[in-house]
């Protein structure tokens, strides 16, 4: 019998039937909507939502307040996405509560793990949850909450088969979640109008940083100041895994994540490694990447939706000087380390995970050695 984990792994992240709630939404109603119990701060957004959520926990938690969280994608292990009082929730335990009766719907996998983290909230009786919506906002399986304030991070280009084509219809969709009366945080003021006719009743413009977003998100729902000197950091997120010379792993998946990064990177020569995505704006984010370096290894990840090695280093030569194909993301980065010189591996989550699961199992098998 596969384990809760292996089961987890092993449904797919896309509906069979297309995107809609109707999976989601009976689901909750056979666990007794979970979601009702406790209030929420919504966030969705094309960057940063990560990082914007878990500041806005722990704010909310330097408050005095029992905050849930929930977060995507992962990149070391599933338990990272259900959050509880400051820690990780007890995933298995999480998902086997909800598995049974997913398993009745055909859920898909994010739905899966987003009614045990609903459901996990309201077991622990949280005062909030903090809810990082996974894609665009109208048809994510997130929009069933009670939340009275939302937080639109940013609107790029992305999942354009799915979103829209403009950012415009990209930011209706994901403004699709705002709720009559509640309050929007914004970074970009050019979406106010969107938001109000979605029926916000106050709009916060809070500006592009992660902790402005997450303060005002806080202060929103508390209706008072809230303490912002806080210092979150998130795997995969401008990750420093080594010092000497200096690695660097940060998930960056679309230009705007690219273009966000390259103003926040020690300044150096890097040997980048990367995977892209097939959906994204591949030459965008080369081009981009190339001021770091002269330098590119190209490889892929586990993602269907992922270039392969050869592919994206076509991709790659008129944007570096040196460009290598090497598929597997491991010796992938073990090249780039005989280099000598500071790396960047980025591109996608993914690849992040890939590379976070080898090290692990590496670690695992040199420990029963």
């Amino acid at each position: 019998m596969p384990s809760t984990v292996e089961y987890v792994d092993s449904l797919s992240p896309w509906p069979k039937d297309g995107f809609g709630l109707g999976r989601i939404t009976a689901l909750l109603a056979e666990l007794g909507d979970p979601q009702r119990r406790y209030p929420s701060i919504h966030v969705v957004g094309t960057n940063g939502k990560s990082t914007v959520a878990r500041t806005t926990e722990e704010l909310l938690s330097r408050e005095g307040l029992s905050v849930g969280a929930y977060l995507s994608p992962h990149v070391r292990s599933w338990s990272e996405r259900i959050r509880v009082r400051g820690q990780e929730a007890e995933f298995e335990a999480a998902i086997d509560r909800v598995k049974s009766t997913a398993a009745l719907h055909e859920t898909t996998q994010f739905e899966l793990v987003t009614a045990a983290a609903l459901a996990e909230f309201a077991v622990a009786k949280v005062d909030v949850a903090v809810v990082e919506a996974g894609l665009g906002g109208r048809h994510d399986a997130t929009n069933v909450l009670r939340s009275p304030v939302q937080v639109l991070t940013n609107v790029s280009l992305e999942h354009t088969d799915v979103l829209g084509t403009t950012r415009q219809a990209i930011a209706a969709e994901k403004l699709a979640v705002v709720q009559p009366g509640s309050t929007v945080v914004l970074g970009e003021p050019e979406w106010e109008e969107l938001a109000r006719a979605a029926g916000a009743a106050m709009i916060v413009h809070a500006g592009q940083s992660n902790l402005a977003l997450a303060l005002a998100a806080a202060e929103a729902f508390l209706g008072r100041p809230a303490e912002g000197h806080v210092d979150v950091h998130l795997p995969g997120r401008l990750e420093r895994r080594r010092q000497e010379p200096l690695e660097i792993w940060d998930g960056a998946h679309n230009l705007g994540g690219v273009g966000y990064i390259l103003a926040r990177l020690p300044t150096a020569r890097y040997v980048v490694v990367a995977s892209i995505l097939a959906d994204k704006d591949v030459d965008g984010m080369l081009a981009a990447l190339s001021a770091l370096g002269d330098r590119l290894i190209a490889t892929s990840s586990t993602s269907e939706r992922a270039l392969t090695g050869p592919e994206l280093a076509e991709r790659a030569r008129p944007y570096f000087r040196e460009v290598e194909a090497i598929g597997d993301p491991a010796e992938a980065l073990t090249r780039a380390r005989g280099f000598g010189e500071p790396i960047l591996v980025t591109g996608s989550l993914y690849l992040l995970a890939d590379l976070a699961k080898d090290e692990s199992s590496r670690w695992r098998t040199l420990a029963t050695g």
